[in-house]
């Protein structure tokens, strides 16, 4: 059995497979407010700015509300996602291998994705600050 792909206990995060990037972006909505872009090098998708799904090495990650995980997480064997040992991000969960197979099921839970994420108050963009010179 090799490594859990929800987990990376190396430093270095391994590219996600062609075609598991195919099928994430095969269900992803369309939509104005829906923005579609890289994070950490794995393409992810945005509502309002908030991220509501996106790959991490094999996984394809969605953001769900309380409920939601909980019932995915007991009834399809969902796991709390977890970029690195220790550290969950607590909102979101990796999808398991036969939720990616049911694409029914799959564009089922990516758009409750989507509703929680623009459920959210939109994300703000912060100005970048301007670089100081110090003196010497």
């Amino acid at each position: 059995m090799g490594p859990d792909p929800k987990v990376s206990t190396d430093s270095k995060w391994r590219k996600s497979p062609a075609d598991l990037i195919e099928l994430f972006t095969s269900v992803l909505p369309d939509g104005p407010a829906i923005e579609k872009r890289q994070m950490f090098g794995y393409p992810c998708a945005f509502v309002n700015g908030n991220m509501f799904t996106g790959l991490h090495q094999e996984a394809l990650i969605v953001r769900l509300d309380e409920n939601d995980r909980s019932r995915l997480i007991a009834q399809a064997g969902a796991e709390q996602f977890e970029p690195m040992p220790g550290r969950p991000m607590k909102e979101y969960v990796a999808l398991p291998q036969a939720v990616l197979e049911d694409r029914e099921k799959l564009l089922e839970i990516i758009s409750s994705a989507r509703d929680f994420a623009a459920s959210l108050p939109p994300k703000v963009k912060k100005p970048r600050k301007k670089k100081t010179t110090r003196p010497r």
